[in-house]
């Protein structure tokens, strides 16, 4: 039977967020580290590059709570790049060679937030953009929502980073008088936004280009919920449920689970869904044709939400006092698959899985997702195990990047499970079992076999990426070229030939 353009080919892939490459900027950037590491992929027989959400970080540096669901991170704009381009010197640059942190393998977001910006707006100054015709385009295409990004970001600088419902009432309301001044007053500023984004999607472009050409997609996260501090809930504030203050009513969340025993309070506003169906959930379709042509495949995480939600009073200070709501469903999904028709999804179907959740998944044919650490209790009927998979549409991962690493993992691990574990696996040792637990979910009847690469590496949880419910430790972790080029690519490789996913 011949596939469709929405299946997803059986292949293996690596999960690596752009910030933890290895790039000289204290953070990874879209330059040279990056293509570096899709060559790499390539070394390894993977198909598929699982870059985690891209857009610009707040408090907390958490992709998953972005200034916008449209914009690009600005760190990741690579500076050797604009080096190359004449917008700016090493003699630029040199002032700031000791300020984006001291450690490789770590990342120092103060460090990188206090001084990325006056380097970028060198590059601005220097540059002469408004005059060219692929800047003209670029505004043009992304007109419903790159002037509003910029205007934002311009505000929340001239008010010290704070968030907009901290503004005073007439721009925070948006009041026609204020924002009126603001744009005349902040116009450069918001000409330097604007300009960001224009670099930050020329860099990717050229990235996607060159990763698509070795014969990899790459696959990209939406988080089902937008941050507070937000251009989208600045600007649409009646597509949430805020009060007439603009506070919030209610917020996201989940209930008490394995990570958290008062569930994980997000904090995020929630949709107003009956607002959003009024006009077919216009924010939503061009939210989804945004991530359709900057990714090849597309994971929505938390997709339970969109068939049912944790709603929590936004005055609970945990996640134990909400209440299941009906979301969507069905006419959410039909309309995102009317806007992207040829955009292969994933279902992060992750949580407390209903029936309707299942049927909606079902009735779309998105692939869901397996998770081999979600089975490390021995109990051969844990469905997370690879001989208990019932379908081939899925993602098996060793571990995601809300998940210890798979070392780290077993390292909790009683003696009994270990045993069995070991038994399961084929492995001779304990020290075997990671590899062994990889080479099961390449060999597993599941579609796609995504891998992080602190699992390759067999690294501990120093090198976890997030801890769920928590701020100041997460998203840290960088690899280091050592790193990389320690990992044995040719047996990654025939592993892909071995189990069909060459």
């Amino acid at each position: 039977m011949k596939k469709s353009k929405k299946e997803l080919e059986r292949g293996a892939g690596l999960l690596m967020p752009i910030s933890a490459l290895n790039s000289p900027y204290g953070i990874g950037t879209l330059g040279k580290a990056a293509y570096d590491f899709a060559d790499f992929a390539k070394k390894t027989g993977a198909k598929y590059w699982q870059v985690l959400p891209i857009g610009p970080t707040s408090y907390g540096d958490s992709p998953y709570q972005s200034f916008s669901a449209f914009a690009g991170n600005p760190y990741f704009i690579d500076l050797d790049v604009l080096k190359a381009e004449g917008l700016l010197t090493e003699a630029d640059l040199e002032p700031y060679a000791k300020s984006w942190g001291t450690d490789p393998s770590d990342i120092d977001y103060e460090a990188i937030y206090n001084n990325r910006f006056k380097v970028l707006k060198i590059a601005y100054k220097n540059s002469r953009h408004k005059t060219k015709a692929s800047y003209k385009k670029f505004v043009s295409d992304n007109e419903y929502w790159l002037a509003d990004y910029a205007f934002y970001m311009a505000v929340k600088t001239e008010n010290g980073g704070r968030s907009w419902q901290e503004w005073d009432d007439g721009i925070r309301k948006r009041k026609k008088k204020s924002v009126e001044a603001l744009k005349k007053k902040l116009a450069d500023e918001i000409d330097f936004w604007s300009f960001i984004q224009y670099k930050f999607e020329e860099q990717w472009n050229k990235l996607k280009k060159y990763v698509n050409n070795l014969g990899i997609e790459i696959v990209g996260d939406i988080p089902l919920y937008v941050a507070l501090d937000s251009t989208d809930v600045w600007v649409h504030p009646d597509l949430f449920e805020l009060d007439e203050d603009l506070r919030e009513i209610n917020i996201a969340g989940v209930p008490p689970d394995m990570f958290s025993a008062t569930g994980q309070r997000w904090g995020n506003p929630i949709y107003r869904w009956t607002e959003m169906e009024k006009d077919g959930f216009s924010w939503w379709a061009e939210r989804m044709k945004s991530c359709g042509k900057r990714y090849d495949v597309v994971r929505i995480d938390h997709f339970i939400g969109i068939v049912n939600y944790w709603s929590i009073p936004a005055t609970c200070p945990t996640a134990v006092d909400g209440a299941w709501i009906k979301g969507p469903g069905k006419k959410l999904t039909d309309m995102i698959n009317s806007v992207i028709p040829d955009t292969k999804l994933i279902a992060e179907d992750l949580g407390v899985l209903t029936e309707p959740v299942k049927k909606l998944i079902n009735r779309n044919n998105y692939p869901g997702m397996k998770i081999l650490e979600f089975a490390l209790d021995g109990n051969p009927d844990n469905p997370y195990l690879p001989h208990n998979f019932t379908t081939d549409n899925l993602i098996v991962y060793t571990g995601t990047h809300d998940n210890e690493t798979l070392a780290g993992a077993l390292l909790s691990c009683k003696v009994s499970e270990m045993k069995k574990l070991m038994e399961y696996y084929n492995a001779e040792s304990e020290d075997e079992l990671p590899k062994m637990m990889i080479r099961a979910a390449y060999a597993s009847v599941a579609r796609v076999a995504i891998i992080q690469v602190q699992d390759l590496l067999e690294l501990d949880n120093s090198a976890r990426i997030n801890f769920p419910s928590t701020i100041g430790q997460n998203w840290r972790w960088r690899v280091t070229e050592k790193q990389l080029n320690s990992i044995d690519t040719k047996y990654y490789k025939k592993m892909t030939k071995t189990y069909g996913r060459a």
